[in-house]
């Protein structure tokens, strides 16, 4: 027989609810589990310590029990509402300061100031709140329920007779006893009291592709196994492939494993890379706003003899080192990247800065199973005895392959038998007719099945099919030619297959049954080998990647052999130094795993910790860091990376943990949202450098001006309109399309490289605004025109505006690409700030500003000046770009990746 049982006893089962403990509180918690190299507690003690037996409950326990422990379901993630998301969005640093600078232009009474910046903080805080609560909302329409209804052995009373019936999922409790068959998924966590031929798909759970075979003998497991790996145990989250089992429930709702691993999501473990340079560039801003108005009081009080009432003046400038459409620009760049991923590649952005993140990983952390390889094998060939192909071992494969699945009455074929009968001819089969079979057990390792061979009266043809070992020990073979046959199939897994023995044997027919015990004195015919049927798009997914700067580490549990043919056969070149195990890790330091992890392409034989473990490491080495998973033992390492990302059909755990969510689990998706990243994060690193280097040459010049002017070089109300003008008009960065090589390498916003920029560019055009001071002092040379405080501050207005538009035009990342078809979104908003800057001063609008028109004179003499000043932005542009640009941090790139 192909069932193993363990019988508890006539004495095992105890009445009385009060027998039970909650799971992981009581003695029914520990019932199920023991310690690594022990065996496992006996049923009669699993079931002695839930108070149950192996009829079940009865129903007057199970409501008991129901009201005590409550309901078996996970336990439910609320989303943010959009109240709570909206003051979250308070938090971030750029928001805070923006904030700081209203309430402080409030104290002041600078009313309009202070208006206009709180209103962009309420618009910038509208937009990043919806945004996420637009996610959440796509979240929810993905969740799953595990399963609905199960059947369940219950009693009417304490000597009532046991019944199955169907009850729902949320109704079980510990102590039920519950009946599995195939297709069915696992209610809660169980300990199996019989099983027959019963395998598991845990991958929910483990990541293991193929099934797991289950029984339930008190056996001793291995030393070294985890709790998975325990032939007695089932747990909720996981499916049954084949066969079927009766089983007591020992945990349910949050005290499952699945719910378990649910509650551990906690955040994310320390800042992502987002955080960190915005954090980095925030602090930036913060010291020049701290500094700059100190500086205006003390040199107008020393100098000019001014006190307090330049302070507006001064919040003023510090106002006009602000980016203050940032936030704005920030959230609109993710929203509009969020948005169109989740419409044209189905893939949905939880969190708005995770975009971003994605944008700047420059390491992928993936397992190989579903992602690289589909869930499912293929033939890879056939070797007979002396190692050539045989097509006749692939013909037998599949008449065991077919009768046992008409015969056994298997709802549907394993992996295996289903890519040998896709690879087999279909009209071979008919030419049998099928008697019996005995089908494939766990324990045994073998599936028969008994032909009738046309022609051949009288005999019948047994085709045993299974484990090499299995198959080779009840072959008759001379014991070196056993052991030779042993070395073939131990070298074709060491290649990364897996491999299945196949023999026949002749036999007399007869009435009688056939038994595994008929499996003897066989025939060895060959072996049948396996590989992993590639994902379509992987390695296309793999070349774009690698274009884009990314290096891919694969993470997996399998064979080391069977990740290096999956990355032959993609086209990855694997060494042998590229290659190892996570056994030779455990005693390195993080610095010394971080390094090593730099140079390893494959991580073999990974535990959940592992995983984790390499993520964090690469992570701390200043790598941005993205992991692709999909099982609850993926959790650990989705939350050391910077970007957690999992597919929809992921572990309801995993999926909530994630930060992006992809419609399959497909590369190319993740290439997809890679690109969208990048978009986002280049206009708005391009937003920063151009406003950043053209407000700190304004602020330059407006201190040198305050200096040596005997008034105020523009008034607080012109330096907020100039401001708001300049800073709607880079909204347009929002809707640029980047140059191609802000998308052919990791993105993030660096604030030394920042830094660097906007102090060379906001030198030069401090350069330029005094350079305006000259020509405004020949262009207004006449009786009284030199002190016109109205004139001085139109013509410093105009040509700021002016020289403003033109930084937009020379120095935005996505220069050449979009005017080939027309202007683009920036050359439109650069003519109109352009416009502004000629048409308000003379306006009604300017006077009341008090603005007024300038003579002819300075419009030719600032001509020349902004002639020159584009001639400068190119040449320090060139020279920026030959020492820090792309070319030079592609070639940096290119060394770091010869590393990775």
């Amino acid at each position: 027989m192909a069932e193993t049982t363990a019988a508890p006893g006539p004495d095992a089962e105890m009445s009385g609810p009060g027998a039970v403990s909650a799971p992981g509180e009581g003695p029914g918690a520990g019932a199920a589990t023991s310690s690594p190299g022990h065996a496992a507690p006996s049923v009669l003690e699993v079931l002695r310590g839930l108070g149950s037996g192996p009829r079940g409950l009865t129903e007057a326990q199970a409501e008991e029990r129901l009201e005590r422990l409550g309901a078996n379901t996970v336990p439910d993630r609320r989303a943010a509402s959009w109240p709570r998301l909206f003051v979250r969005s308070l938090r971030d640093p750029f928001t805070a300061v923006l904030l700081c600078l209203g309430l402080v232009s409030a104290a002041v009474l600078a009313w309009g100031t202070a208006s206009v910046i709180l209103l962009l903080v309420v618009v910038s805080c509208v937009l990043r709140a919806s945004g996420e609560h637009r996610a959440d909302r796509s979240m929810a329409g993905l969740r799953e329920l595990v399963a609905t209804t199960t059947t369940v052995l219950r009693r009417t009373g304490e000597h009532g007779k046991a019944a199955s019936r169907e009850v729902p999922v949320v109704e079980l409790v510990p102590g039920d006893v519950v009946r599995l068959g195939s297709g069915d998924l696992v209610p809660a966590d169980v300990r199996l009291l019989r099983a027959s031929g019963l395998t598991v798909h845990q991958a929910a759970l483990t990541g293991e592709s193929a099934p797991v075979a289950k029984y339930a003998d008190d056996l001793p497991h291995p030393a070294g196994g985890g709790l998975f790996e325990q032939p007695q145990l089932c747990f909720q989250g996981s499916s049954v492939v084949s066969g079927s089992a009766t089983a007591v429930i020992t945990a349910t709702g949050a005290h499952t494993r699945f719910a378990a691993a649910h509650g551990s999501i906690s955040g994310r473990a320390g800042a992502s890379a987002f955080d960190r340079s915005v954090h980095g560039v925030s602090w930036i801003l913060i010291r020049f706003m701290l500094l700059t108005p100190p500086l205006v009081l003390m040199a107008n009080a020393a100098l000019r003899g001014r006190g307090l009432e330049t302070l507006p003046f001064a919040v003023a400038v510090a106002v006009g080192l602000t980016p203050e459409m940032l936030p704005v620009l920030v959230t609109t760049c993710l929203a509009r990247g969020a948005s169109l991923l989740a419409r044209t590649h189905g893939v949905i952005v939880k969190r708005l800065p995770a975009l971003h993140d994605v944008g700047a990983v420059d390491v992928l952390c993936l397992d190989k199973t579903g992602t690289l390889t589909q869930d499912r094998p293929v033939v890879h060939g056939t070797l007979a005895p002396d190692g050539r192909d045989d097509p006749e071992v692939l013909h037998w494969a599949a008449v065991n392959a077919w009768w046992t699945l008409q015969l056994a009455d298997l709802p549907t074929p394993d992996a295996l038998d289903e890519a040998i009968l896709d690879a087999a001819d279909e009209d071979t089969l008919m030419a049998y007719d099928g008697t019996a079979a005995v089908p494939f057990d766990p324990l045994r390792r073998l599936a028969t099945a008994v032909v009738r061979t046309p022609g051949r009266l009288g005999t019948h043809t047994l085709v045993v099919k299974g484990d090499v070992e299995a198959v080779l020990e009840r072959c008759v073979l001379p014991e070196d030619e056993r052991e030779r046959l042993r070395d073939l199939a131990a070298g074709q897994a060491d290649g990364g297959l897996r491999v299945l023995a196949v023999a026949t044997a002749e036999r007399p027919v007869r009435v009688r049954d056939h038994t595994p015990a008929d499996e003897r004195g066989l025939a060895f015919l060959g072996f049948i080998t396996f590989q992993d049927a590639l994902a379509p798009s992987a390695a296309n997914a793999l070349k774009v990647l690698t274009e884009r700067g990314v290096a891919v580490k694969i993470l997996t549990g399998d064979h080391p052999g069977t990740a290096a043919r999956a990355c032959r056969d993609l086209g990855i070149a694997v060494a042998e130094d590229d290659m190892l195990t996570t056994d030779r890790i455990d005693g390195l330091t993080d610095a010394e795993l971080a390094d090593l992890a730099r140079r390893t392409t494959v991580f073999a034989r990974c535990t959940p910790e592992d995983k984790a473990r390499i993520a964090h490491a690469l992570r701390t080495a200043g790598h941005t860091v993205g992991f692709l998973g999909d099982g609850v033992n993926d959790l650990p390492a989705l939350r050391a990376a910077d970007v957690g990302i999992a597919p929809r059909d992921a572990a309801d755990v995993t999926r909530e943990g994630a930060d992006v969510v992809l419609a399959e689990k497909d590369l190319t998706a993740v290439a997809h949202a890679i690109t969208a990243g990048r978009h986002a994060s280049g206009n708005i690193a391009t937003y920063l450098r151009i406003t950043l280097s053209s407000n700190l040459g304004n602020v330059v010049a407006m201190l040198f001006a305050g200096l040596l002017l005997p008034f105020l070089p523009m008034l607080p109300a012109q330096v907020l309109v100039q401001n708001l003008c300049f800073d709607a008009a880079q909204l347009a960065f929002a809707h640029d399309r980047p140059h191609p090589s802000v998308l052919g390498r990791p993105t993030a916003l660096r604030p030394r490289d920042l830094l660097r920029f906007i102090t060379g560019f906001g030198v030069l055009n401090a350069v330029a605004d005094l350079a305006t001071f000259g020509v405004l002092a020949v262009a207004l040379r006449g009786p009284g025109n030199v002190d016109d405080e109205a004139v001085f501050h139109s013509g410093w207005f105009t040509e700021n505006l002016l020289t403003q538009a033109l930084v937009m035009l020379l120095l935005r990342v996505g220069r050449g690409t979009a005017e080939r078809r027309g202007p683009g979104p920036v050359a439109r908003a650069a003519a109109a700030l352009a416009a502004i800057g000629l048409l308000l001063p003379p306006s009604l609008l300017g006077s009341w500003l008090g603005l007024t028109a300038l003579p002819p004179m300075y419009y030719l003499l600032l001509t020349a000046v902004l002639a020159l000043y584009a001639v400068g932005l190119l040449a320090v542009r060139a020279r920026y770009e030959r020492r820090y640009g792309p070319a030079s941090r592609e070639h940096l790139a290119a060394h770091e990746m010869s590393h990775l």
